[in-house]
């Protein structure tokens, strides 16, 4: 390990975030009783400029009369560009003792976090909190995943990056009209065969910035949550999707409608089986420590002391989950 350790974030469990517009208030209740670990309470792209005076109204009254258990809460500001997030800011943290977390959108640059950063630490000081509030920050756009490591390291309040593909697309000029999943222009064509034939294979267009966003946010102590799959018809596309990122090494999914709850559940929970080899593994290396060999033989396969860390990452995360 290098001599440079890194804090990590807030342990919470992220398996799904639901999201939740702060303009629909009869939805809270519904969310508050779901099964998604996180939810947030959104200020920002689902509520309409009219309408987000109200909607804050009914965030700081859901989070104060709503009996939200224990999941994680969590308001999605508006942007830093717009008169309305000094407000949202404010009004909420002042006056939602429950609030866990602020989601910042479109973070660009690190100044973006330190300014919400600076307002969260002096309403804190002045209402006595006793709760430090986290951050979630939102990459999405070419210049935030431009400077995602920097801002991965922009505060000590930064506890997880999401990955907003649809904004990004947008911000990259990328060639879709879908939010997340696969386009059958981004692909590669096999060389031919003896006959002649060719095999088109689909690949994923958004590997590479995961990949990306991914180290930045594991190098610096922060959780990796994939974004929204904008299909909610498509159960077998969103699972394919969250899939790919867990098996990337993301915590956790958006949940943009209720049905993709137990969905990102699923996919981001370890099932009994790797449990049970993760704790065979563990099991093989400390009789191997006994006979003094730092590698050992399981089911045909070498493991050594970094299968040790890959167990021990699968067993508390299974244990994490079992505890909540």
């Amino acid at each position: 390990m290098s001599f440079t350790l890194i804090e990590q974030a807030t342990p919470r469990l992220h398996r799904s975030e639901l999201a939740v517009p702060g303009s629909a208030p009869g939805m809270f209740e519904k969310a508050a009783a779901s099964k998604s670990d996180q939810v947030f309470l959104d200020l920002e792209d689902a509520v309409a400029p009219d309408d987000k005076e109200q909607a804050r109204k009914n965030i700081i009254q859901g989070l104060n009369e709503i009996d939200w258990g224990n999941k994680t809460m969590t308001l999605r500001i508006n942007g830093l560009d717009t008169h309305y997030a000094y407000r949202d800011v404010v009004d909420v943290v002042e006056n939602c003792p429950r609030l866990d977390v602020i989601l910042i959108p479109k973070v660009g640059v690190p100044q973006d976090v330190y300014a919400i950063d600076m307002l969260v630490t002096q309403i804190e000081s002045y209402k006595k909190r006793t709760k430090r509030i986290g951050f979630e920050l939102l990459i999405e756009t070419a210049l935030g995943m431009a400077n995602v490591e920097a801002i991965a390291q922009a505060s000590k309040r930064n506890e997880a990056l999401s990955f907003g593909v649809a904004d990004y697309a947008a911000s990259t000029r990328a060639r879709t009209t879908v939010i997340g999943g696969v386009n059958p222009d981004y692909g590669v064509l096999s060389d031919k065969d003896a006959e002649g034939n060719r095999q088109y294979f689909w690949a994923d267009q958004w590997h590479a910035a995961q990949t990306r966003f991914l180290v930045a946010a594991r190098a610096y102590g922060l959780r990796p949550i994939d974004g929204p799959f904008g299909d909610f018809g498509d159960p077998d596309g969103y699972i394919a999707a969250a899939k790919r990122a867990a098996v990337l090494g993301f915590e956790g999914k958006w949940a943009i409608h209720p049905s993709q709850i137990d969905l990102a559940n699923q996919v981001f929970t370890p099932s009994e089986a790797e449990v049970k080899k993760a704790r065979r593994i563990l099991e093989a290396m400390e009789q191997a420590a006994k006979e003094g060999r730092g590698a050992v033989s399981l089911d045909g396969r070498l493991i050594d002391i970094a299968s040790i860390r890959m167990a021990q990452a699968l067993i508390d995360k299974a244990d994490q989950i079992g505890a909540a």
